[in-house]
């Protein structure tokens, strides 16, 4: 499909000045109850980077990796457990501290580390 150069720059243009939903996700161990808690600015990305890491067995949290080759895909889940609620009338908002306090909150009331995860404290 050939579109022209000007809706093409305004395309592209419109692509960049998206904001991306910012998030806590879960990855959920079904067979033992286990989750490994994280966030991110773009948090469908990097849930999918997740999801993909793991099945190179590249993911960084080397336990979750042993469980995904032991258990097999189909026994984890992945879920976005909370979004960031954007406040464009309010100039000093800072999404990425809020981003942090959420995933403080959640990490806390998942208790993700130890046994009951694979987040490190």
């Amino acid at each position: 499909m050939n579109m022209p150069q000007e809706t093409r720059r305004a395309l592209v243009r419109k692509y960049k000045e998206t904001v991306l939903p910012a998030g806590v996700f879960v990855i959920r161990n079904t067979l033992n109850g286990r989750v490994y808690v994280s966030s991110s600015l773009d948090v469908e990305g990097a849930m999918n980077r997740a999801r993909f890491e793991l099945g190179l067995r590249s993911h960084r949290n080397k336990a979750l990796v042993r469980d995904w080759i032991a258990h097999g895909a189909e026994h984890f889940s992945f879920e976005v457990i909370d979004r960031v609620k954007e406040r464009d009338d309010d100039p000093a908002f800072d999404r990425a501290a809020e981003l942090e306090k959420l995933l403080e909150l959640w990490r806390d009331e998942l208790q993700c580390t130890g046994d009951k995860g694979y987040n490190t404290p």
